[in-house]
């Protein structure tokens, strides 16, 4: 009977399970579904470890829920990998797809034929790539994962990888220069698919946190200022070791002679600086920056230490001995050795600063020295404070990240080169348009553009500006006077009517290219009633005698007419409208959706293989939705105001 089995599992079941709380469930379950006699009924009561446990006599499912799911002993489930599926639109598969038609010999000759062959580099590429489509970049996650996820044991075959074989891979195995191979192998995939034409990028970039503490910051005009000081400390100290030497004789009797204070070429303008700070704290004006690139290259503190050689061949000679220990007078000798000695090692140490940060930033991390203090969005302290970060570069064409380019460069001058030039190297010269921001607008750039023969649709950055009133009203600019040329003489004509004729021409030369400037003035501004609005800074009572001059970069006006007369073209419109949508987006996505706002690496090698095999996973995810009709190209709408 019921009644009897129910007895049986509680007089002898019950008494091997383990947890108590299994129990308890089992026995709320056969006294809510059976009927129990007396005469069990007083034996149960008579159990003291039944005291705490509720007996619910209410109308229950006959069926027994808990005995279906806590089986005794959990027994193991056997069944046939096979029978499990995944998705037939999982994008694992479109992975698969896409790797078959890849060339792996760039990664395969990474691996040495010789001793123990290790997990296949080709799994474990699709590993990390399937990772970074799924959003997983943490190595313990992905190990994790190959353990417990369908699509994951299906790309590793039901291996199981650990964290050391994923580092190796990552961080020995994976370099930047397979995977801009690997990347670049697949665009050509989508240029034969019609998916892209390489003919055309869409540029933008963003900033990212660096794996470094905030406050491990090292500023150039910190170190300016101090060393400014230690080289006044080494005055002082070439003075008393003069004074020593003609004192005491050592010059004469040892063939010493006196020694000069070594130059440093832009301390003069340091110290300037340091001057006017000081009085700009008293009347409480904002503080200058101090970011003069100081030539320390020829500082050696060799000359220090031949000073410590020559004081050490007095002592020895004199017959005075050095001595340390509490209670113990150093002579004066001995003081001057060891203050020479704190002073080189100070000045080794900020000659190791400017070298380890170049001419090109003004800041690094001590955590990782690669990375360069930048202003962020995401502003935590909300006081504007500067964090360690890498400025992120990424060209697109119909929402595929073509190009990745890491710098630590606080700005986007000087990336926009770097990026076409990787585009020549890779697929040729293709290239006929780009599309940026003003964030990218520079001579520099804009000539590289018209040498190779690309359209520019950079915005100026001046763009907003010369829509206004304000701008076209300028009677002091050049653009608002007219240029006239008589007996092959270029010549302006003021606001008031007179010339002002060509005087010279100045040039000058800047990183990778020369600037030439033609100087134009008026022979006499006396009378104009206009001068007030012509010349800049105009003072009624200083310049009463002064003329107007005006300097102009004839080719860079030219480049920048040139570009602006694009971006208001109908075609420009629509780039613009794209750029913001594609690369904008991307980084919205990334930042916001992803959470990716922080790297996990350091150094700006590994930085750029963590960035561009998440860029990698998000093509391969594009591809899929491309190819699952989920996404289509971007065709622009004319009715919209482009940014």
């Amino acid at each position: 009977s019921h009644g009897s089995f129910a007895l049986k599992i509680y007089e002898g079941g019950c008494r091997e399970i383990d947890s108590p709380m299994h129990w308890r469930w089992r026995y709320i379950c056969i006294v809510t579904s059976i009927k129990i006699n007396d005469k069990n009924r007083k034996k149960m009561a008579n159990d003291n470890h039944l005291s705490s446990v509720t007996c619910y006599n209410v109308t229950m499912k006959t069926h027994n829920y808990y005995n279906e799911f806590f089986e005794l002993g959990q027994q193991k489930m056997n069944f046939s990998f096979f029978e499990l599926s995944l998705p037939d639109d999982d994008p694992v598969y479109t992975l698969k797809k896409v790797l078959e038609d890849l060339d792996f010999s760039s990664l395969l000759a990474c691996y040495s034929s010789k001793g123990r062959s290790g997990y296949n580099p080709i799994m474990m590429y699709s590993l990390v790539t399937y990772a970074n489509m799924r959003g997983v970049r943490a190595v313990d996650r992905i190990v994790e994962l190959c353990e417990r996820d369908l699509g994951f044991i299906w790309l590793a075959k039901g291996e199981k990888p650990k964290r050391d074989a994923f580092y190796d891979f990552k961080g020995e195995k994976l370099t930047g220069e397979v995977l801009d191979d690997l990347n670049y192998q697949f665009m050509r995939r989508l240029e034969k698919e019609g998916l892209v034409t390489l003919k055309e990028l869409y540029i933008d970039g963003t900033k990212i946190e660096a794996n470094a503490n905030r406050y491990t910051f090292v500023w150039r005009g910190s170190i300016n200022y101090h060393l400014a000081r230690l080289l006044d400390m080494i005055d002082a100290l070439y003075t008393r070791y003069n004074a020593l030497l003609n004192e005491y004789g050592y010059g004469e009797k040892y063939e010493l002679g006196n020694v000069q204070m070594f130059m440093i070429e832009g301390m003069d303008k340091v110290r300037e600086v340091i001057k006017k700070n000081r009085e700009h704290k008293l009347t409480k004006h904002k503080k200058l920056p101090n970011n003069t690139i100081i030539e320390i290259d020829n500082c050696s503190p060799l000359e220090l230490l031949q000073l410590q050689i020559d004081l050490l061949k007095i002592a020895e000679g004199e017959g005075i001995s050095f001595v340390k220990g509490k209670g113990k007078k150093k002579p004066g000798l001995q003081q001057l050795y060891e203050e020479i000695e704190v002073c080189g090692k100070r000045l080794m140490g900020y000659k190791q600063c400017f070298e380890t940060m170049g001419k090109d930033r003004n800041s690094y991390s001590k955590t990782d020295v690669e990375a360069t203090f930048m202003r962020m969005k995401e502003d935590h302290m909300k006081n504007g404070q500067l964090k360690p970060a890498y400025n992120v570069q990424v060209a697109i064409e119909n929402y595929f990240i073509v190009h990745g380019y890491v710098s630590n460069d606080r700005t986007d001058y000087n990336t926009l080169i770097p990026v076409l030039e990787k585009h020549r190297k890779a697929f040729g010269d293709v290239l006929k348009e780009v599309t940026a921001d003003s964030g990218y607008c520079s001579e520099k750039n804009l000539l590289y553009l018209k040498e190779k023969g690309i359209a520019s649709y950079i915005k100026l950055q001046d763009h907003e500006k010369r829509k206004t009133k304000a701008y076209r009203e300028d009677i002091g600019k050049h653009y608002n006077m007219t240029c006239e040329e008589s007996e092959g003489e270029k010549y302006y004509i003021c606001h008031d009517g007179r010339k002002l004729h060509h005087i010279r021409t100045e040039k000058r030369q800047q990183e990778g290219y020369g600037q030439t400037f033609e100087v134009y003035g008026c022979e006499g501004c006396g009378g104009c009633k206009h001068k007030e609005k012509c010349l800049y800074k105009y003072n009624a009572d200083k310049d009463q005698d002064k003329n107007k001059v005006m300097k102009i970069n004839e080719r860079w006006e030219e480049l920048q007419a040139k570009s602006h007369a694009n971006i208001q073209s109908r075609k420009g419109i629509i780039n613009r409208q794209t750029r913001s949508i594609q690369t904008e987006g991307h980084f919205g996505d990334i930042k916001e959706n992803e959470k990716f706002r922080r790297f996990n690496y350091r150094k700006e090698e590994k930085v750029y293989k963590e960035f561009m095999l998440y860029a990698i996973g998000r093509n391969i995810n594009k591809y899929h939705r491309f190819l699952h009709g989920k996404l289509k190209k971007f065709e622009g709408k004319m009715d919209e105001k482009a940014a």
